[in-house]
C-alpha cells in the first residue's frame, strides 16, 4: 500500500514511517524542508513537499496514495484553539479526496479527548468531548463528519508517547525540573497518565491502517496509568533535585500551562484495541525510559 503520512519526520511519525516500510508498504511523507526530504529519503520514503497550511498540497498527497495517516499538528500552545480548528480544516481537505472510496484515513487524537466518568479509565467506545469544552476534540468531530460523508476514517488516540529521549508532555515537566531545580506534582500525585513506547505506537498505526474499521476509535495505550508522583520522583532522582507536592492553587504559577494537565487523571484502557487488532505492546515502560534521562542536559 502507498501511504501518505503527515508529520512523517516527527517523533512518532518517523517511527511510523520506519514500521510501514519494514512491513512492505511504500511511504509518501509530507515535508516542508530540504532536511525533512533528506531524512525521508534516508528512511526509504518519498518526500512530498507541502504543509498543513497548504491544503492543495495535502489533497495532492492524498490523491497519490492508497491511504493516509495524519499525524502532524501544530503544538504551539499560544495559538492552541486556532491550531485545533486548523486541524479540522486539514482533515476536511484530506477527506474530500478520499470520500466514496475504501482508502483509509487515520486521524490522530489523544486519550484525554474522550468523555468518560470520574475515576474510570477512558475506553475506545467513549465518545469525544465537545470541542466547545475540549478544543482538540475538533479532530474527532471532523472524523465523524468525514464518516458521514462516506470516508473510511478512524481515530488513533495517543497517550504520553515515550522513549529515553522524549516523553510527551512529561518532557516539559523534565525541562521545568531542570530549570527550577525542583520536580513537582499536584496534591498526592495519585492521578495517573496512560503511556506507550513510540515503537509500539508505530506498530499500532500500521495495524489500524491494515485492519481498522470505519468510524472506530483505537487506543495506543501500553500502560493504563502511571502515577504522577512516581513520574515526578523518577525525574527528581535522575536529575538530583528535590521532589515537591504543589497545592492546586500553587500549580499555575509553578507549572505554567502544564498545570492544566498535571493534576488530571489521564488513565486509559486499550483492551478493545488489543482484542480487535491483536496488538500486544512490548516496549519499555514510561518509568524505565525516564530512568535513562540524561543528567547533563
Amino acid at each position: 500500500m502507498r501511504v501518505f503520512v503527515t508529520g512523517a519526520t516527527g517523533f512518532v511519525g518517523a517511527a511510523v514511517v520506519a514500521d510501514l516500510i519494514g512491513a512492505g508498504h511504500q511511504v509518501l511523507g509530507l515535508t516542508r524542508s530540504d532536511a525533512g526530504a533528506k531524512a525521508l529519503a534516508a528512511a526509504g520514503a518519498e518526500a512530498h513537499r507541502g504543509s498543513l497550511q497548504d491544503l492543495d498540497s495535502l489533497k495532492h498527497g492524498a490523491e497519490r496514495s492508497d491511504g493516509v495517516i495524519h499525524l502532524a499538528f501544530n503544538h504551539d500552545f499560544s495559538t492552541y484553539m486556532a491550531n485545533c480548528e486548523d486541524d479540522r480544516r486539514v482533515i476536511a481537505a484530506l477527506s474530500s479526496v478520499l470520500a466514496g472510496s475504501d482508502r483509509p484515513l487515520l486521524v490522530t487524537s489523544g486519550t484525554g479527548m474522550s468523555s468518560h466518568g470520574p475515576d474510570q479509565p477512558a475506553t475506545e467506545d467513549d465518545r469525544p468531548a465537545s470541542s466547545a469544552m475540549v478544543p482538540r476534540a475538533a479532530s474527532e468531530e471532523a472524523v465523524d463528519a468525514a464518516v458521514s460523508d462516506g470516508v473510511n476514517a478512524c481515530v488513533v488516540r495517543l497517550p504520553q508517547v515515550h522513549d529515553p529521549e522524549r516523553q510527551g508532555l512529561i518532557s516539559l515537566a523534565v525541562d521545568m525540573a531542570r530549570e527550577k531545580r525542583v520536580s513537582a506534582y499536584i496534591g498526592d500525585g495519585a492521578n495517573r497518565w496512560a503511556a506507550a513506547h513510540r515503537l509500539d505506537v508505530a506498530q499500532l498505526y500500521r495495524l489500524v491502517l491494515e485492519k481498522g474499521e470505519r468510524g472506530a476509535r483505537y487506543h495506543a495505550v501500553a500502560e493504563e496509568g502511571v502515577p504522577m508522583r512516581a513520574i515526578a520522583e523518577t525525574i527528581g532522582r535522575r536529575l538530583g533535585v528535590p521532589v515537591r507536592s504543589l497545592t492546586p492553587e500553587e500549580a499555575p504559577e509553578f507549572l505554567g500551562f502544564l498545570a492544566m494537565f498535571a493534576g488530571r487523571d489521564g488513565s486509559a484502557s486499550s483492551a478493545l484495541t488489543r482484542r480487535r487488532l491483536g496488538w500486544s505492546p512490548t516496549g519499555p515502560g514510561l518509568i524505565a525510559d525516564l530512568e535513562q534521562l540524561r543528567v547533563d542536559s
